[in-house]
C-alpha cells in the first residue's frame, strides 16, 4: 500500500499528466522573462537582480538558470507547489514590459 502511494506521487510530480496548463505557465513565464531582459539589455537597459547580472556574464549558466532549470522543475514537481513562482513570474514579467513601455514611451 505504502509503495503504492509513492509510486502514484512519483507518477504524477514526474510528468506532465497533472497540472499541465500550471506548468506550461511556469516555463513560458521564464522565457518570456529572459527575453524581455536580452532586449532590454541590448537597448542600453541594466539588470537589476545582482544574481542574474551575474548569470549574463556566461551564457552557459544563464540560459541553464532560465530555460533548463524551469523546464527541470516543471518537469520534477507538482504543479500546485509551481503556483507561488507562477505569481512572482507574472509579476516579473509585468515590471518588465511597465519598464519597456516607459523606455519607448
Amino acid at each position: 500500500m505504502q509503495t503504492q502511494i509513492i509510486k502514484n506521487l512519483m507518477a504524477s510530480a514526474l510528468t506532465f499528466r497533472a497540472g499541465t496548463r500550471e506548468k506550461i505557465a511556469f516555463i513560458v513565464l521564464n522565457w518570456l522573462d529572459l527575453s524581455l531582459t536580452l532586449f532590454a539589455m541590448t537597448i542600453g537597459a541594466n539588470e537589476l537582480n545582482p544574481v542574474m547580472r551575474n548569470l549574463f556574464l556566461n551564457p552557459v549558466y544563464l540560459y541553464s538558470a532560465k530555460l533548463l532549470i524551469p523546464v527541470f522543475l516543471a518537469w520534477a514537481l507538482p504543479s500546485k507547489i509551481l503556483w507561488p513562482s507562477i505569481g512572482l513570474l507574472v509579476l516579473v514579467v509585468g515590471w518588465n514590459v511597465k519598464e519597456l513601455v516607459i523606455f519607448f514611451h
